[in-house]
């Protein structure tokens, strides 16, 4: 809707994952790379932890795209990404995941002997063979246990299956249970994606706008920036959601470089403030079709902000 108003060629803030505005901030690359050397040197298991929005899914599937997105790449890596399995549905998950026949999925003893076996194979031809897991503060503790033996599958001193656990900062907190210690202990690598100071709002910002073909100087105030970066607490997702909507208002309200009072009006709307309301003018006209969203509500407050945002 605002893409052609703001010279953009694609969609800058869509909460879905887009690799083309994929952004590495320099937090985000040295959790890439701990998690890469993790891989890479058969280390064990990886642990990656995060507040909600603050990119670990799209970091875990572009770990998983360095290793397999290459013709010659050779590992092989099966990804989880929603643990709340019993032990049953868990090894049938894992049975599909790697290949093996139905009957694998059905019997945890018929699964290990498969399991050892390309394990061993795998890495008698020097390739990585990879479970990654998303979500894993949702894992039942009898997973994590199980997880755990299998981490132990090993010959030579190398770790043959590699473990990659990504999870919200409350699964840090579990591992401290007296009954998970041996887990723990095996943790080889731990990487943590904390939330964006100011700076890094910045660079994620400008730098999401400039993927998609745009100037982020002549379209937002650095006091909007500011703002959003307050409202969102420095997360990611809230930064997306924020900015999408502020520049669906900037559109509607005709704003070629969007103020900070826009972006206050947006984060009292989506209830990211608790700032008293600014005085408004109130719009008169009848409504017209573009001022509403495909479920019917408004899209944005059209009203003249007092402090002269017009």
């Amino acid at each position: 809707m605002y893409e052609q108003f703001y010279g953009l060629d694609r969609h800058p803030f869509g909460l879905a994952s887009d690799p083309r505005l994929l952004l590495l901030t320099p937090v985000h690359q040295e959790a890439l790379s701990a998690l890469d050397y993790g891989i890479a040197s058969r280390r064990g298991i990886s642990l990656l932890l995060g507040e909600a929005g603050t990119g670990k899914t799209i970091l875990l599937q572009k770990a998983i795209e360095l290793r397999t997105g290459t013709p010659e790449a050779n590992d092989l890596i099966v990804y989880v990404n929603n643990p709340v399995l019993s032990q049953t549905d868990f090894y049938r998950t894992l049975a599909d995941g790697f290949g093996f026949g139905p009957s694998a999925g059905r019997s945890k003893k018929e699964f290990l002997e498969h399991f050892e076996t390309l394990l061993a194979a795998r890495h008698a031809n020097g390739a990585l063979t990879v479970l990654a897991i998303d979500e894993a503060q949702s894992l039942p503790i009898d997973l994590l246990e199980e997880l755990r033996l299998l981490g132990n599958i090993e010959t030579g001193g190398d770790k043959l299956l590699q473990l990659v656990l990504a999870g919200q900062p409350e699964f840090g907190h579990r591992l401290n249970a007296s009954g998970l210690r041996q887990l723990k202990q095996r943790i080889a690598i731990r990487a943590t994606l904390t939330p964006f100071d100011i700076h890094g709002t910045v660079g994620y910002v400008c730098g999401r706008i400039r993927l998609a073909g745009g100037d982020p100087l002549s379209i937002l105030t650095r006091d909007a920036v500011m703002a959003i970066h307050a409202a969102a607490n420095g997360i990611p997702r809230s930064i997306n959601v924020i900015c999408d909507n502020v520049l669906l208002a900037g559109f509607a309200l005709q704003q070629r470089r969007i103020p900070r009072a826009t972006v206050d009006e947006v984060c009292r709307d989506l209830d990211l403030t608790n700032s008293p309301p600014r005085h408004v003018t109130p719009d008169t006209r009848r409504p017209r079709p573009g001022d509403y969203d495909a479920s019917g509500s408004a899209a944005v407050r059209r009203a003249a902000v007092a402090e002269g945002a017009l």
